[in-house]
């Protein structure tokens, strides 16, 4: 079996960690039928589920509510050949609970895109997995 020292996986907690540490990703997800990939900025709650702010009349909310949904987020450094990606699986439910709603008007991710009424998506972390690509020398 061939071995590649080049690319390690990465654990619940340590993909998590660098999840963190971007703010864009893309949640995948399915729309009439087809595969769909949408950037869109995002955070991490205290329970380690992805948040997205979007617009309520969004085609993103109407798509995902309710239904299992990936989201990955990777950083990537060409010159070195070296990166990471992380995605997280699980079900996407908009927050509909008030009091939730407001502490994450606080404490929640900022949209990237002018919004006059937001909701709140929750991306349950029921299944995290990431890949490490270490820095590779030499040519191809």
């Amino acid at each position: 079996m061939f071995q590649n020292d080049a690319i390690r996986a990465l654990d619940r907690q340590e993909s998590l960690r660098l999840l963190a540490k971007v703010p864009v990703g893309r949640v995948v997800y399915t729309r009439q039928a087809l595969p769909a990939v949408l950037p869109i900025n995002f955070s991490l709650d205290t329970d380690a589920s992805v948040l997205l702010r979007t617009s309520p009349d969004s085609h993103l909310v109407r798509a995902i509510d309710g239904v299992v949904v990936a989201f990955e987020a990777d950083e990537f450094d060409a010159a070195t050949r070296s990166g990471w990606s992380v995605v997280v699986t699980g079900r996407a439910t908009v927050v509909t609970d008030p009091a939730e709603h407001e502490r994450l008007s606080q404490a929640g991710p900022t949209s990237w895109m002018p919004l006059r009424d937001a909701v709140f998506v929750r991306i349950e972390s029921e299944m995290v997995t990431g890949r490490e690509l270490r820095g590779t020398s030499g040519t191809q």
